[in-house]
């Protein structure tokens, strides 16, 4: 099949952006706006309990109508998505736009399967059939499964996820590389370590840990606490996404990671002494259902195609993410005001 490419390096670039109100969407679209300034940006968010508006109100504020617009919706509504690909011209698709989190997942995956999925695919179909030159899909390390002591997870490693998310995670990869396969599409596949930073919604570990500790109450910390997960600040990740975006090959697949392995109990006693508060905080409550227990990221092939290397190691991150949410205490009690406390309450009530 014969595949015209289109030259990503030029500028300016019409992106459209889903899930751009959440914790990683809303930090890329600041990357973008600061760091391409001609480029223009559509926002596509369904602003369900975890995409805040809030988190680009100064952006709304600044670039609003000119380099920046929001559209409330959902990725599976053909018409809008449609709409928004032919009115403004759009050049790629970055798809931040999914459901994430783990435990919402054991307790209902409907709403994981509905968008992780079927929204993909619908934004993929459209996307492809109105013209746009290249669709970049934001996926997760969890898509892997779990790893033992020793050992990263490549771009080769097999897919074997372990709980709800992590399946309709990897089900969507599938169908974008599908659409490569099938259709000769233009399409690239991200996948990170975890995430942390600033306007990283309060269900998270860092976040949670953080909120909890400066309100003095009970940290949960599951199981031993020896879970490792490799940490990647969000502005090294969105750079990567960039990267991915502008100079990625082709139906390529490309992992990104902090080189910050830590276990979650080591996480959570640097915040606790980054506040100065005692680690008798900590009450370690049953481990999650299909707990993977380590996460590693090689990403050598980002930094040979793509010039990637993480620019901030975890001592800085994370100093910078608790400066960040000292604060920014009215967002935080924003968020804490709303649907946030009554899911923590039925999974940690009980045992904290």
């Amino acid at each position: 099949m014969q595949i015209t490419r289109f030259n990503f390096g030029r500028f300016p670039m019409r992106l459209l952006v889903t899930g751009g109100c959440g914790f990683i969407g809303a930090n890329y679209i600041r990357h973008i706006l600061e760091t391409q300034p001609e480029d223009v940006i559509v926002n596509l968010d369904k602003l369900t309990y975890a995409g805040n508006p809030m988190n680009l109100a100064d952006v709304e504020e600044i670039h609003g109508g000119s380099r920046y617009f929001l559209a409330r919706g959902d990725i599976g509504n053909t018409e809008l998505a449609a709409h928004l690909i032919e009115s403004h011209e759009i050049d790629a698709v970055v798809n931040f736009a999914a459901e994430t989190h783990v435990d919402r997942s054991i307790d209902d995956a409907s709403p994981f399967i509905e968008t992780n999925i079927a929204g993909t695919q619908n934004l993929l179909h459209t996307a492809r059939t109105y013209g746009v030159k290249r669709f970049v899909h934001v996926s997760t390390d969890e898509v892997y499964g779990t790893l033992g002591p020793d050992g990263k997870f490549s771009e080769q490693t097999p897919l074997a996820p372990n709980s709800p998310y992590s399946a309709s995670k990897a089900g969507a990869d599938m169908l974008v590389r599908a659409c490569h396969e099938t259709y000769g599409y233009d399409t690239v596949i991200t996948r990170c370590s975890n995430n942390y930073g600033p306007y990283q919604f309060p269900e998270k570990l860092i976040p949670l840990m953080i909120s909890r500790a400066m309100a003095d109450e009970p940290l949960p910390v599951y199981g031993d606490g020896q879970n490792v997960r490799d940490w990647i600040f969000v502005t090294d990740h969105c750079r990567g996404v960039d990267m991915a975006l502008r100079q990625g090959a082709s139906g390529g697949v490309y992992n990104f990671g902090g080189a910050a392995e830590k276990p979650n109990i080591d996480v959570v006693k640097t915040i606790l002494a980054a506040l100065g508060k005692p680690e008798s905080l900590i009450k370690y409550v049953t481990d999650r259902p299909g707990h993977d227990r380590r996460y590693a990221m090689d990403f050598s092939l980002a930094e040979r195609e793509l010039g990637f290397t993480p620019l901030y190691d975890f001592e800085r991150g994370i100093k910078e993410t608790i400066a960040w949410y000292l604060a920014n205490g009215e967002w935080l009690a924003g968020i804490e005001s709303g649907d946030y406390l009554k899911f923590m309450q039925k999974w940690y009530g009980g045992r904290v």
